[in-house]
């Protein structure tokens, strides 16, 4: 009988997996995930984003199980952990999905050599990276036109899982590690739980109470009607696409934006490091201390600070708050987007490569955004998203018992009542007009 090697990458699911569908119809399957040395000994592997991996593998085992299946867990170089199983199974077939990102395709180059046939499926995304192009060029640059394609393509139909899965006898699962083997840090207090069902019941209780909504409250930072779906799709616990099947059309939209993310990041694959738009040399403060107040989320601007506690203690951070971190970092602070990049790759659950950079220098005016000197006055996106100060009272305790009149100016206070407070004055001016 055939015998296929299901290699897990970022599709952590049973339910629509084109790849284990496809696997699956070809006789027996031997699922694998490899715990990439090359990724756990770098900076894409910090404890939050370790610790919803290690809970989405303990589920994707789970469901395996229950089909009749089991997840083989190793850890090392992909190729070599294939390439070793192929040969105590008999595998001549290799099914993965399809991922573009700059390691993808080295790992999938080196994959191509081990003599067995591959097939890659799509499903990390919508529109598979290179699937939508432009009359001219080889990429969408600006996003309207590619939502516009985006919305008139036929996408694939979602695929079916398997009520059984056949894997040939002695295949030794191994082990999940412990999150202490994989990391020394800790993750965040309040992380989400990783994992398909998780995801599951996360993506069912948004639809049934807050995705009709979306449009009206989705910038409401202390409603906190996001879906917070990030981290599942980051690792493929839901599907893209079965979730764009039931949402409204500004959620979906939000979801053509990581597909374009996710193709510019393809046609340039620099896009963690450099420019995708240089803009004319522009030279970047080096104030560490500036830098560290910000991380630390101890900047004396309370809707910055509190986006920035949000992400420690959560590992998420609300989008609208997203854009207004970012944008003081780069703009009222001029620090270089890429060290605001690391930090959020530092500790965001969501952290995915494509998203987390271009989303940055959409902010920083060196991406994709067509008014390039766009600046978010903190103040301002407050006064709209935060009126009553609730988000800020929620992640900035000092300013808990402060009126809303004050809550995002306490340096307004009266000297006496600032004397009080034990939180830092504004680290830059923001009383110009606003």
């Amino acid at each position: 009988m055939n015998t296929t090697i299901l290699l897990f990458t970022r599709d952590l699911r049973v339910r629509d997996n084109p790849a284990l569908e496809a696997a699956c119809a070809g006789g027996q399957v031997v699922p694998l995930f490899v715990l990439d040395e090359a990724i756990l000994s770098g900076p894409h592997a910090p404890p939050n984003r370790v610790r919803f991996l290690l809970d989405a593998l303990g589920a994707l085992r789970d469901s395996l199980r229950a089909l009749g299946g089991d997840l083989a867990v190793r850890r090392g170089d992909p190729a070599r952990e294939v390439a070793r199983l192929a040969a105590e199974t008999g595998a001549r077939a290799l099914a993965l999905a399809d991922d573009r990102s700059a390691y993808a395709r080295r790992r999938l180059a080196a994959l191509g050599d081990l003599g067995l046939e591959v097939s890659a499926h799509p499903g990390i995304t919508i529109a598979p990276p290179g699937g939508l192009t432009p009359a001219t060029g080889d990429h969408y640059r600006v996003f309207t036109p590619f939502w516009r394609a985006w919305t008139a393509a036929r996408h694939r139909p979602v695929a079916g899982t398997p009520g059984t899965i056949r894997m040939p006898p002695g295949v030794d699962p191994g082990p999940l590690p412990r999150l202490a083997e994989l990391t020394s840090g800790a993750p965040s207090p309040d992380l989400a739980t990783g994992g398909e069902p998780a995801g599951r019941r996360r993506m069912a209780a948004w639809l049934d109470e807050a995705a009709a909504d979306y449009d009206r409250a989705r910038d409401d930072l202390a409603a906190d009607r996001t879906s917070r779906l990030s981290p599942y799709l980051k690792f493929g616990c839901v599907s893209p696409l079965e979730l764009a099947n039931a949402t409204p059309e500004g959620f979906r939209r939000q979801l053509a934006w990581r597909d374009f993310h996710h193709q510019v990041a393809a046609a340039f694959p620099d896009l963690p490091r450099r420019d995708y738009r240089p803009r004319g040399g522009r030279r970047w403060n080096r104030d560490e201390g500036a830098l560290a107040a910000w991380r630390e989320g101890m900047t004396g601007v309370p809707i910055v600070d509190a986006g920035m506690r949000q992400l420690r203690r959560e590992g998420f951070m609300h989008n609208r708050a997203r854009m207004i971190t970012a944008s003081f970092l780069t703009r009222n602070l001029g620090i270089d987007w890429r060290s605001g990049l690391r930090h959020f790759d530092e500790w965001l659950a969501d952290g995915d490569v494509a998203d987390n950079a271009g989303n940055w220098q959409w902010v920083a005016g060196t991406g994709n955004d067509t008014r390039p000197n766009r600046v978010l006055s903190p103040l301002r996106q407050a006064a709209r998203f935060d009126r009553d100060g609730e988000y800020v009272r929620t992640y900035v305790p000092e300013l808990a018992d402060i009126a809303p009149s004050h809550v995002h100016r306490p340096w307004a206070l009266p000297a006496a009542a600032r004397r009080t407070l034990d939180y830092p004055p504004p680290i830059v001016d923001l009383e110009w007009p606003q």
